[in-house]
């Protein structure tokens, strides 16, 4: 009997231990995630802007440079730019990400993906982990871009990304990313990165007259990239807070676990010290029973 209460006791110390960790991380997710949740927040507006100009501007005009970005080609070779994080303990988000992206590439690649031609860059170590294992043809080179999420490093980034269409390395890219909500919420989405989508319905219907200056042809170089480098920016912002989000959900629910697993425990082994009691004093009691028989 004393060697099961010693297990139990173990156990409970062992699980008081792991409960500390869960709410120190939890905590510490939480400053993390109102930094990162104020970033996306204040960064929306802007890229959302940015879109719109960029929509109706494409939509009404025939540079060479922008029907280049803007025209959909016979998928041959593909890009997937896929952001996890660089640690688990964040629930199922990691394993989420990681299922989108094989899901969306099985569905639309199958053929170009048996043959190699489906590429995926990954920023957060977890999915170049895991997809290096499974097969998939992945490149490294931003995997520690999350270290330091900065706008100056995804861009370099995105015009890696952009120049490799533009030199028809790929025929189209795709980012895969959890757009954050809340805390609680985070939704995995499929975005397009290149070609530009143009929502040929709204061609014409909404044309505003913009007055450009410089004039139209230099503004777009410069415009083009600036909105490539918004959008990938918002999404590793995004990606960054849903991490945090799901960490701190993930913890909080491990604390929770770890408080039943500790009742449970703490009636095992009161259970158990009763047992004891009870059995010492009924030997006791036979004891002297014996000897007072004697």
């Amino acid at each position: 009997m004393s060697g099961t209460l010693k297990e139990v006791r173990t156990r409970i110390k062992s699980v008081q231990s792991t409960q500390q960790i869960t709410k120190a991380m939890k905590m510490v997710s939480a400053a993390k995630l109102r930094r990162a949740q104020d970033a996306i927040i204040a960064m929306r507006p802007f890229a959302k802007k940015v879109h719109e100009l960029l929509n109706n501007v494409v939509g009404n005009t025939d540079l060479e440079g922008v029907r280049i970005l803007t025209t959909e080609r016979q998928v041959q070779k593909a890009l997937f730019i896929l952001i996890t994080s660089d640690r688990g303990l964040c629930g199922g988000y990691n394993a989420n990400l990681i299922k989108l992206a094989k899901s969306a590439i099985a569905e639309k690649y199958t053929d170009l993906n048996k043959k190699g031609a489906v590429t995926i860059w990954t920023i957060g170590k977890k999915g170049y982990e895991s997809l290096t294992k499974q097969g998939y043809k992945t490149v490294d080179t931003y995997k520690e871009l999350l270290h330091n999420p900065t706008y100056e490093n995804v861009k370099l980034c995105a015009e890696a990304a952009a120049k490799g269409f533009w030199e028809k390395e790929w025929d189209i890219i795709e980012i895969v990313y959890s757009q954050f909500k809340n805390a609680a919420t985070q939704r995995m989405e499929v975005e397009r990165f290149l070609p530009i989508p143009v929502d040929e319905a709204q061609i014409g219907k909404t044309k505003i007259d913009y007055i450009f200056e410089p004039d139209k042809q230099v503004l777009m170089k410069q415009m083009l990239p600036h909105t490539l480098n918004i959008q990938l920016y918002k999404a590793v912002l995004d990606a960054n807070a849903s991490e945090h989000g799901a960490r701190m959900t993930a913890m909080d629910k491990a604390s929770e676990n770890a408080d039943e697993l500790l009742r449970g425990l703490k009636i095992t082994y009161n259970r158990a010290r009763q047992a004891a009691i009870t059995t010492e004093l009924t030997e006791i009691v036979s004891g002297a029973a014996a000897l007072k028989g004697a």
